[in-house]
């Protein structure tokens, strides 16, 4: 080991948006946090443009939403493959829209978020050696330091270096190959925010930057080429044609290339004291923008399961539930990006008539859009509550208006969570029964009117999702359920 050596609580390998947001919200906590990138500097190249409506509630539930949607446009509304319109508008949320803003701006705000807050980023470090023990983790890169913690998360990416050296298996397959990227100028901009479109031969998607500069993803089933192809910008702009039925007079490219999508999943998510998350534990095709999304809800499910195990609040198995909980939000984000990039590629004339079906079916009967629309902005996901829970249990709570019994106090659930640790909703007073919890627990009174809250008291965990709901409960009730989540009074 050498002198360089950081002794961490954790060590995340991965400075992407999934490993910033767990760095600032465990430093938040007050642990020792080191975050290792590989990239010796910040990049301005980006794949993911869409920030969906729970995602932008967790960054809500960090101070960070308003300033992120200040740097791009919100769309309440898509229009996919022609004409079908998914409309976001409705969704039961503050967030009703998908934020159209490059990955780059995401990264940045948490990455000031994790360093204010004390986690330390080291760029240039390659992790190339892992073993863990009883009692951490030690970690060594290209450079000969070693780095030890009680626990790693490896949040590297599709190509993961923690996954590999942990021997997890990644299994999947490629969906589709030889798609290209640009980053363009047009003369004729299109008037929709976002542009994506099927043609005879493949598709195209186009979304602004914001300033000036356009990403343009193309795909040609007739010309199918190894990753490291030349790309030629005539190429892209015959795709576009072919799918809009104009380029938008695309040129001066800064930067193009040729790459694959994979569908792939690891089948855990932790392998003794690392874990794994983001593209390290889950990929799959651009389709519905949700890659960036799911690794970030990934981290914040995380993150406060990781402070409790620090902190000793919680059992081990408290840990266990990050694969229980979110293996199957992955599983569900492959299939149904999946879907879309199949309907995409659609050759076969049965499979062109499927679309076509699909497409003016969701346009038909609205609930059936509305329910895509809820599942894709993740405002749907829930997480398994035992059987004889109430209702709420697993479940997202949205953002509740608060009582505010004084100046400054929060006047809304997401900005009650920005304490980072959980919240019992209650209109009784219920300051005595959480005493003894006060180091990881806030107590709120719903506003009036709240009929359906009246008399029920709600703990949501530090990530917005419903841990217990009692009906009238004693404070017997409470304090068990307190417990349960968060471990023994102080």
């Amino acid at each position: 080991m050498s002198d360089n050596q950081l002794a961490s609580d954790v060590v995340i390998v991965g400075a992407g948006p999934t490993g910033l947001l767990l760095a600032g919200d465990l430093a938040t906590a007050g642990l020792r946090v080191t975050v290792l990138e590989k990239r010796g500097a910040e990049s301005n190249l980006t794949r993911a443009f869409a920030v969906h409506a729970r995602t932008l509630e967790q960054l809500d539930a960090r101070g960070l939403a308003d300033e992120l949607i200040a740097t791009g446009t919100p769309l309440a509304d898509l229009r996919l493959f022609g004409s079908l319109k998914v409309e976001l508008g409705k969704l039961p949320s503050r967030f009703p829209f998908v934020l159209i803003t490059p990955q780059y701006n995401v990264e940045r705000l948490l990455q000031e978020r994790a360093v204010k807050a004390g986690a330390v980023l080291v760029r240039g470090a390659e992790v190339t050696g892992l073993r863990q023990d009883p009692g951490g983790v030690e970690l060594e890169t290209r450079g000969g330091e070693s780095y030890r913690a009680g626990y790693v998360v490896g949040a590297d990416g599709v190509r993961s270096a923690v996954r590999d050296l942990l021997g997890i298996p990644y299994p999947g397959e490629s969906v589709v190959s030889s798609v290209l990227l640009a980053d363009v100028r047009l003369e004729q901009p299109p008037t929709d925010t976002l542009s994506v479109a099927a043609g005879e031969n493949g598709f195209a998607f186009l979304v602004p930057f914001g300033d000036g500069w356009y990403r343009v993803i193309a795909w040609d089933r007739n010309r199918q080429l190894p990753d490291g192809a030349p790309v030629e910008l005539g190429e892209i702009s015959a795709i576009a044609r072919d799918a809009f039925g104009v380029d938008h007079g695309l040129h001066d490219a800064r930067w193009v290339s040729r790459f694959h999508s994979d569908e792939r999943q690891v089948p855990n998510y932790r392998s003794g004291r690392v874990f794994l998350a983001g593209d390290a534990a889950h990929c799959h095709s651009p389709a519905g923008g949700q890659g960036m999304n799911t690794g970030l809800q990934d981290a914040a499910n995380l993150s406060w399961k990781l402070v409790s195990a620090v902190r000793g609040w919680a059992p081990d198995a408290l840990l266990d539930t990050y694969q229980t909980e979110r293996h199957p939000v992955g599983r569900a984000a492959v299939r149904s990006s999946g879907a879309l990039v199949r309907l995409a590629l659609a050759n076969s004339v049965p499979t062109r008539l499927l679309r076509s079906t699909l497409v003016s079916a969701a346009n038909l009967l609205g609930p059936l859009g509305e329910l895509g629309a809820r599942q894709v902005s993740g405002i749907a996901i829930q997480y398994p509550a035992p059987k004889d829970a109430h209702h709420l249990v697993g479940r997202r709570i949205p953002d509740l208006r608060l009582a505010v019994d004084s100046p400054g106090a929060p006047s809304r659930l997401y900005e009650a969570l920005r304490s980072g640790r959980a919240v019992l909703v209650s209109n009784d007073d219920q300051q005595l029964v959480v005493e003894p919890w006060a180091d990881r627990l806030v107590t709120a009174a719903p506003a009036s009117p709240h009929g359906k809250l009246r008399d029920t008291v709600l703990l949501v965990r530090p990530d917005g999702h419903a841990a217990w709901a009692g009906v009238d409960p004693s404070r017997a009730e409470i304090r068990h359920a307190i417990t349960q989540l968060l471990g023994p009074e102080a």
